[in-house]
């Protein structure tokens, strides 16, 4: 298949505000008779269904949960970037695309990189016209803290609730169009097929989760604002409900599904303590801005500190090994994600982690705490302050900027961070690939858009920190409002889509058949217990080291694991009632396709790539090495017969405006 990203032409600084003034337009009228579908109520769906409520359009939009505030968004701690150069640092709109192509190890399609760029700017003055209580410094403007892999401070926050704040101002412009009745919202309602007709995208089918009721909905396009899909780890920082249902539907519709393998790792999460864990916790990135990485230098004092016998703080300054600040002294601490996930690795390989696992370096604020209490006790003109008197002042100014994630980590493991450094370790964060996309966010089938971490489009090998919520509020508020209307534009004198028509009936049937299979099975083993298998192999095998003989190993045992699951899964109840067993069987038999898939993609691409590391390719310092001449591309795979090999579309990248180069950050 040809992709087209039917990118506009003309300079890279002018193609979105040019495409914007020539694209097609739908007048308010013709709105009117225009019914659209957006799945999902974080902040990409919540965004893009009040902004076309807005505009006139007749929207539906739904949600899994029972609230649209439930939507995982609303667990983003850290910030939200912005070129808006508040700190007068020099930041600008082109650092910050640079900033994200080369963060993503250029990776990412350039246009769409600048285009989130250009209206990050937008999307501050749209949330504090919304009332998101921004963190603001003593003058009264907005204030800013620095994120990994940049070297200005752009990140906008609110302490460390930053997408619960922006996923209620979201929610309150949904709440308007609802109450306006231009939206109509379904919750606790699952997407389960897409409905083509005529090769085009009309309809969804849904399950309603509280009775079981299959019920179909069309309309003249579909939006999907549905998350990544982590949870195929099992273990990760994602919510448990996350899952890549949705998105793999519309793959089996004929979608493409692009660079799968890119998986974030985020290295700032609470180490995992044993088997029996569901889950794991994320600390924001932003705590790197102030806290310091080490392990102990000597492998005598590690293991004593794993057995119990020694604490971090009984380590001597001169026995620390600041490993991130001695590797990468231009960014120290706030190297990009993937660079410092694949360092703690590095230490712990070589024995020095710090938890009894053996997987778990520190994170350190006592020399934040020491530097805060120091400059409030100079600013109070207090001579000869005790040590206890910079403590205390130290740590009110630390307890102001990270408060609530300090309460979160102790009431987790039990220490105080503010006496003991956070132990902490890398896990599956977010993830960069998803449907492919073109410019206007549509994917390959016509009328089927999908907008925030549902695409693969704005992060190329490895996302930035902050720019997860950037990228939701851009899509959902002003890209998608605008590009839809390039298709939408062509179905003015389309009629509305009756649903009894043979592609919903087909749909439908399907549907049910697939989940009676479920009900029906007779097996002994639980969708749990699979989920959790095919977590270890993906984790083993495809997490932050992956190489050929892993790879294919991994593919082999989930293919393995597969023809278990439908041989002896067990499904209780029935479909026809609430039954969150069979919600999970949907979920787990599309992780187990798409696990398959990632293998396949990170077995193809013959390089090492910001989150994708493959063992083969590193430089003699242990960084990921790319091959630029051979994998500058985007891998979109097509398999809507599972029974077949998946089909391998390439997208190349063209750079026009950056030169490509190897990565540092020393």
């Amino acid at each position: 298949m040809e992709l087209n990203g039917n990118v506009p032409p003309g300079p890279l600084a002018e193609k979105w505000t040019k495409y914007k003034s020539s694209m097609p337009l739908v007048s308010p009228d013709n709105k009117r008779r225009l019914d659209v579908i957006v799945v999902g109520s974080g902040l990409a769906g919540a965004a893009a269904a009040a902004a076309l409520g807005e505009l006139g359009y007749n929207v539906k939009c739904f949600t899994f949960h029972d609230s649209p505030r439930r939507a995982h968004s609303i667990a983003a701690q850290g910030g939200i970037n912005a070129a808006k150069n508040y700190k007068n640092d020099g930041d600008s709109v082109y650092r910050l695309f640079y900033d994200t192509i080369k963060g993503g190890d250029y990776r990412a399609r350039e246009s769409n990189v600048h285009r989130l760029a250009e209206v990050s700017a937008d999307i501050i003055d749209q949330c504090v016209a919304q009332g998101v209580p921004f963190a603001r410094e003593y003058s009264g403007m907005l204030d800013n803290r620095s994120f990994g892999g940049v070297q200005v401070q752009r990140t906008f926050y609110a302490r460390g609730q930053t997408g619960q704040q922006l996923l209620i101002g979201a929610y309150q412009a949904l709440s308007r169009q609802i109450s306006l009745g231009k939206v109509t919202m379904y919750n606790r309602h699952e997407m389960l097929d897409v409905v083509l007709i005529d090769g085009k995208a009309r309809g969804i089918i849904t399950r309603n989760l509280v009775t079981g009721k299959l019920e179909r909905h069309a309309a003249h396009a579909v939006v999907l604002g549905t998350g990544g899909y982590g949870n195929v780890f099992y273990l990760s920082t994602n919510a448990m409900m996350c899952n890549v249902t949705a998105a793999w539907r519309a793959v089996r519709r004929g979608a493409l599904m692009a660079n799968p393998c890119y998986t974030q790792i985020h290295p700032t999460c609470i180490p995992q303590y044993g088997d029996y864990q569901s889950k794991l916790t994320l600390m924001s990135e932003s705590l790197r801005n102030d806290g310091r990485v080490w392990v102990p230098k000597n492998i005598e004092d590690a293991k004593a500190i794993r057995e119990g016998k020694k604490k971090g703080k009984d380590i001597p300054e001169a026995d620390r090994d600041y490993y991130l600040e001695r590797r990468y002294p231009a960014f120290g601490n706030l190297v990009p994600r993937d660079v410092a996930s694949r360092a703690a690795k590095v230490e712990c390989d070589k024995g020095h982690g710090i938890v009894p696992t053996g997987l778990g370096v520190y994170l350190d604020f006592n020399a934040a705490i020491d530097r805060y209490g120091k400059s409030k006790a100079h600013s109070m003109n207090l001579e000869n302050p005790s040590a206890q008197q910079i403590y205390d002042m130290g740590k009110a100014v630390v307890e102001e900027k990270y408060g609530n994630l300090f309460e979160m980590y102790e009431k987790i493991t039990g220490e105080d961070p503010y006496t003991h450094p956070m132990k902490i370790y890398p896990a599956v964060h977010y993830t960069m690939g998803g449907l492919w996309v073109d410019y206007n966010l549509q994917t390959n089938i016509p009328g089927l858009f999908a907008t925030g971490e549902c695409n693969f489009s704005d992060h190329g090998a490895n996302r930035l920190g902050a720019s997860a919520l950037m990228q939701g509020l851009a899509d959902g508020y002003f890209v998608i409002p605008y590009t839809i209307g390039t298709f939408l534009s062509k179905e003015i004198r389309t009629p509305k889509f009756s649903t009894a028509t043979p592609e919903f009936e087909e749909a439908e049937n399907a549907v049910r058949e697939r989940l009676s299979g479920f009900i029906n099975n007779g097996g002994k083993q639980s969708a749990e217990s699979f989920h959790r298998r095919l977590g270890k192999i993906m984790w083993d095998y495809c997490g932050m080291g992956r190489n050929t003989e892993g790879l294919t190993k991994a593919r082999r045992m989930i293919q393995e694991l597969k023809a278990e699951f439908y041989a002896d899964l067990y499904v209780p109840g029935s479909m026809d009632e609430y039954n969150p067993e069979l919600e999970k069987a949907t979920r787990v038999a599309d992780f187990l396709e798409l696990g398959e898939l990632m293998c396949l993609d990170a077995l193809q691409r013959n390089e090492s790539c910001g989150g994708h590391f493959r063992e083969e390719y590193q430089t003699e310092e242990g960084e990921a090495l790319r091959d630029d001449e051979n994998m500058m591309h985007v891998a979109a795979w097509g398999w809507q017969d599972t029974s077949l090999e998946p089909e391998l579309n390439k997208e190349p990248l063209i750079y026009e405006n950056i030169k490509v180069a190897a990565r540092s950050y020393k």
